[in-house]
């Protein structure tokens, strides 16, 4: 009964308002309704078409109230706001579908003081906010500072019609101003509920002031911003109009030449002497541009090509020197030795004296690094009085790299080819195409074979460059390869140019470059020039020998230059008592001992006493000639041949034919027809960290084996090399040069070489056989005699042999 009687005073109108305290919930998503704002609320939920019905049956007065989370669709008592407005429904509307359309009229501001949870609805027990203005002067420059703020928020705000201001103007009760503001400002539920919490008129305006300043700062950069952005386009389209404008008129009064800057253009299309078909597409591509609107990306694309085709060079050349001796003398003065390339070189200029043009001029140097094949490519320039351009091509494995992109492709421009001719300034420059072996392909198209046309003499002077994609005349330029290896160069590639082979620098090569080259440079860069700081040529011997394992002269010039800067050290600091600047300073072998440290590598000395089952033989290597020493023994065991020392396919298949070979002339050689049963014949190649392989040690292991079967003796002394077949027979060699200055170099005194290789003497320098008796042979039982101090008994009766 007592509870009947408290519901009953709760629905009861307020005495001073005339408003229930308890009243149904209607939460709303998305939206907050401020007093004195009708708003048309649609609504769906059972539990809110509930709350309606109920304060339709009762007096129409409802809690309006913003959701939390807008997401929820049956929301709790903690997912609700405690403030909002009471609101009166006006109208209402019932839609076919179910849904219900009430318009609301916000009355006056409430706080929640308890939710009640009834089986119809959603109830709460409400305080009424009702407020007592009084106005006085901080309130009334308050809201005229308020009205300001908002009259500047909606002219800079678009999105809030003009109209919303004369209403507000209109208004002019203090709690309907700021519920009015509240209402028109385009925020967020958060911000607007955040005014809605508020339950004092002051403390209201001064939150509307905040946020009134903050928006208007925003819409005044955004202003700004837009601003900037119509100048610029009104400035760029009223620049496109007078450029149309203009193009009408140039077409009326028939004037090509259009600006200045197309009119120089132009001339120097025409100064430029193209060929008639590049003149004819760049006049083409001219026209194009002069129709095309600068701010058009097509005629950044064409200025640039027309750019290109003006300052590659079409008819400029530089005047060639054609004096063979100054060529020869210029040659001499920058390289020591390389006589074939030096050779080649006089013969080009002797040739063009005659007939004033040749073609073919394509020259590849191979050779290992450091011998000079770059600086002898920069000497042919200078000597001829051409500009050098050098292309690197290590590493290079897209064909455009070549030819060129299309014009199609953005960023897109020539190849390496006419780049380079355009740094070059003239259609006869030498094109240095350094490293050409080093060159690879994928799946973005193969530059070797780029490479054909370019190096071919009936091609290149009708070259295709993608971008450009006009004929461009190569022929007057002088191409020179450089490669380290000659296999790794593309057979079609190898038979348009002509190869010269550049070997490694013997050791009296390497001695003469670094008196006459490297000395006398580095000295000078060390400031030391002036000091008369000499080598000797012990030191130089022991320099060369000693601390450096090399092919070229680069590791050589590093040592020097070390060398250098000590003795800079010694001059500069007087702590050797020994340097006077008088006197000057000589380098002799201690010296570089003690500049340098240690012997980084040793040469190998023959064996002074002869032993059985072990034979000196010759080696080549890149860095040069080396001794070889083969090891035999033969033991009880399994019958087979083992070969140790890393030896390759090459050496192993030429082991197993002096094996053959052996043991198929047993009794010719007077050895044991039965010498390898239930014996396992070793052969062993010292150093064996080191890869070894080729068929020159042929001759070598067959002698070996033979000491190591018959127990003779080898004699220490004598080296041999040479290739042999199954028959015996001695076969041609390479590297004869280089194995004849180790021999010498090592103490040999007699070198047995293959009979074929007699014609290659001629080409060596007599220093290099000084001391040496070079016999040819040519089967292998012609080198057993010079081999074994005594000869094998009953053997044939020896033929007369040419010493050289």
């Amino acid at each position: 009964m007592q509870a009947d009687t408290l519901t009953q005073k709760l629905h009861s109108p307020d005495a001073e308002n005339g408003i229930p305290r308890l009243l149904p919930v209607l939460p709303l998503r998305d939206v907050v309704v401020f007093p004195y704002m009708i708003f048309p609320v649609l609504v769906g939920r059972e539990s809110s078409l509930r709350a309606v019905n109920q304060a339709l049956d009762r007096d129409k007065y409802i809690f309006l109230v913003a959701q939390k989370n807008s997401l929820l669709e049956e929301p709790g008592v903690d997912d609700l706001y405690r403030e909002g407005t009471i609101a009166k429904i006006v109208q209402i509307l019932k839609l076919p579908n179910g849904l219900m359309k009430i318009l609301v009229d916000g009355v006056v501001q409430g706080v929640v003081k308890e939710f009640l949870t009834s089986t119809k609805c959603l109830e709460a027990e409400l305080t009424v906010n009702v407020q007592k203005v009084e106005m006085d002067s901080e309130m009334d420059a308050l809201l005229r500072h308020t009205g300001s703020l908002f009259a500047e928020y909606v002219h800079l705000n678009r999105n809030v019609p003009s109209e919303v201001l004369v209403a507000f103007e209109n208004t002019k009760d203090p709690q309907r101003k700021v519920f009015y503001i509240a209402s028109n400002i385009i925020q967020g539920v958060e911000v607007k509920q955040g005014i809605l919490q508020l339950m004092h008129l002051r403390d209201q305006l001064h939150e509307l002031i905040r946020l009134l300043n903050s928006e208007n700062d925003v819409l005044k950069i955004e202003k700004e911003i837009d601003g900037k952005v119509h100048d610029n386009i009104a400035k760029s389209q009223r620049k496109f109009f007078i450029q149309e404008q203009i193009r009408i008129l140039q077409d009326e009064l028939g004037d090509d030449e259009g600006s200045p800057e197309l009119a120089k253009l132009r001339e120097e299309i025409q100064k430029a002497k193209m060929p008639k078909e590049a003149e004819e597409k760049a006049l083409e591509e001219f026209n194009k541009l002069k129709k095309t609107p600068t701010l058009s990306p097509e005629s950044t694309v064409i200025r640039s090509y027309l750019d290109w085709m003006v300052s590659v060079p079409w008819q400029k050349r530089t005047k060639d020197n054609l004096n063979v001796a100054h060529v020869k003398t210029i040659l001499d003065e920058d390289h020591f030795g390389l006589e074939k390339p030096k050779e080649r070189i006089l013969e080009h200029i002797a040739v063009l004296n005659l007939v004033k043009e040749i073609k073919g001029q394509i020259l590849c140097f191979v050779g290992p690094p450091g011998v000079g094949k770059t600086s002898l490519a920069k000497s042919i320039a200078r000597a001829l009085g051409r500009r050098l351009v050098r292309i690197s091509l290590g590493g290079v494995r897209d064909e455009a790299e070549i030819r060129g992109h299309r014009r199609t492709y953005i960023g897109s421009m020539p190849g390496k080819i006419i780049q380079s001719m355009k740094r070059a300034g003239v259609v006869n420059p030498v094109l240095l195409l350094d490293e050409v072996d080093k060159m690879s392909m994928d799946f973005r198209g193969d530059p070797s074979s780029a490479m054909l046309e370019v190096l071919d003499p009936e091609q290149n002077n009708t070259f295709s460059d993608h971008y450009l994609d006009v004929d461009y005349d190569l022929s007057h330029a002088m191409f020179i390869t450089t490669a380290n290896v000659r296999y790794a160069i593309p057979l079609p590639l190898q038979d348009r140019m002509e190869i010269i082979e550049l070997p490694g620098y013997l050791h009296h090569d390497k001695r003469e470059i670094a008196q006459r080259h490297i000395i006398p440079k580095q000295l000078k860069e060390h400031g030391i020039h002036n000091l008369r700081v000499r080598f000797s040529g012990a030191a130089l011997d022991k320099l060369i020998a000693e601390y450096t394992r090399e092919a070229g002269v680069r590791n050589l010039e590093r040592e020097i230059a070390s060398v250098c800067r000590k003795v800079a050290k010694d001059i500069v600091s007087a702590k050797q008592d020994k340097v006077d600047r008088k006197s000057g300073v000589t380098i002799d072998e201690k010296k570089i001992e003690k500049y340098l440290g240690v012997p980084k590598f040793r040469n190998r000395i023959r064996a002074e006493a002869h032993r059985v089952g072990s034979v000196t033989g010759l080696a080549w290597t890149s860095v040069g000639g080396e001794l070889l020493n083969v090891e035999v023994t033969v033991m009880r065991g399994q019958e087979r041949l083992t070969l140790t020392g890393q030896l390759g396919d090459v050496m192993k298949e030429s082991a197993q034919a002096a094996l053959s070979y052996l043991r198929s002339h047993a009794a010719s050689l007077g050895v044991n027809i039965d010498f390898s049963k239930g014996k396992e014949i070793h052969i062993h190649l010292p150093e064996g960290a080191i890869p070894k392989d080729g068929p020159s040690a042929g001759i070598t292991m067959a002698m070996a084996m033979y000491s190591a079967i018959t127990g003779k003796a080898a004699r220490s002394d004598v080296a041999m090399t040479g290739e042999i077949t199954l028959r015996g027979e001695v076969l041609a060699i390479g590297g004869l040069n280089e194995k004849l200055l180790a021999a010498q170099r090592s103490g040999i005194s007699k070198v047995l070489l293959p009979e074929e290789n007699v014609k290659d003497l001629i080409e060596i320098p007599d220093r290099v056989k000084e001391g040496l008796k070079l016999i040819p042979i040519k089967n292998i039982e012609d080198a057993i005699p010079h081999i074994f101090p005594s000869p094998r008994k009953g053997s044939k009766k020896q033929r007369h042999r040419k010493h050289v």
